[in-house]
Order: structure tokens, then sequence, then C-alpha cells
């Protein structure tokens, strides 16, 4: 949890709010290869598997004091890390995705800045990464609020990305 936002592990109920969020035209608009219904499926699908295998993983976020949705229709976005291989070193991928009702408001960052904090505690051994494509200007700038630095640019997903690591 965070000031504003509570962040909880993904349950199956929230299926139909992340295939909203991660398929919307907005969402994608720097990603070349935006994910469609069924890839997205795929995706969740994986990310509830990696929650029952290592107990951590991507997070539902939703606003604080604001009720619970039985369907998971008050699941704004989602943020967290998850295991990663990144040039042959495991890493921890952060990633966020929200809602574009509810950009601007520095949820983003908040969030993040939450998964980031307890993936360094819990799990120090292992680095956060995050890839963001060079046009994207609002993910970079949320990289800079969180100290991340620069690591390597290259051709990633079909995008020139920088990666970046804590």
């Amino acid at each position: 949890m965070t000031e504003r936002l509570v962040l909880r592990h993904f349950v199956e109920t929230d299926r139909q709010a992340v295939v909203e969020i991660q398929s919307d035209p907005e969402t994608n608009r720097y990603n070349p290869r935006p994910p469609d219904t069924a890839t997205t499926l795929v995706m969740f699908d994986s990310w509830l598997e990696h929650w029952a295998r290592f107990g951590y993983g991507y997070l539902a976020v939703r606003e604080r004091g604001r009720p619970e949705a039985a369907d998971g229709s008050d699941v704004i976005g989602m943020a967290g890390v998850r295991n990663r291989e990144f040039r042959g070193e495991k890493v921890l991928n952060l990633a966020y995705r929200f809602r574009p009702s509810a950009w601007g408001k520095g949820y983003a960052a908040e969030a993040a800045r939450a998964s980031v904090e307890w993936a360094e505690r819990e799990i120090p051994a292992i680095p956060v990464l995050i890839s963001v494509a060079v046009t994207n200007t609002p993910s970079l700038r949320v990289v800079e609020k969180l100290g991340f630095t620069d690591y390597v640019e290259e051709e990633y997903d079909g995008a020139v990305s920088r990666h970046f690591r804590r």
C-alpha cells in the first residue's frame, strides 16, 4: 500500500480489467507490437503462475479509500516486479501500466517506487531493471524520478529501448 494506492496480487477477477488496460490503444502508444486480447490473456495467466511459484509478481492497483469491486472494475492499473532473464542475468523486471483515466496523477511513479523498494528490501541480490522505448517520454520521466541509471540502449521488442537498473 502507498499513501494513495492499494497494491495487491492479481486474482482471477482482475482478468477483464487487465485485458482492458493492456490492450487499450492509448496505453500502447509507444509499443510497436501492442498485445491483443488473446496475448493479454496468456500474459495474465503467466503472471498468476509467477505469483504461485515465487510469491511475488505484478500487482493490481486500486485507488485507496474506494470500495473494492467484486468484478475487478476498480483496478486502475498494474505495477510490480517479476523474474526475467536479461543478457544472461537474472533480473527483476519492473513494469507498470495504467488506464488513461489514471494518468497525470503520479500513480505510475508511486506504484513503481513501492515495487522497487519492496524488491530491494526483500530480494536485494537480484537487480531491478526497467526497459523503456526511447520515444516514451512519460516513462523516461518516471525512471528518472525513481533514480534508475542508464544500463544499455538497444532494439528490444520492436523498438529502440533504454534499459535502466538500480
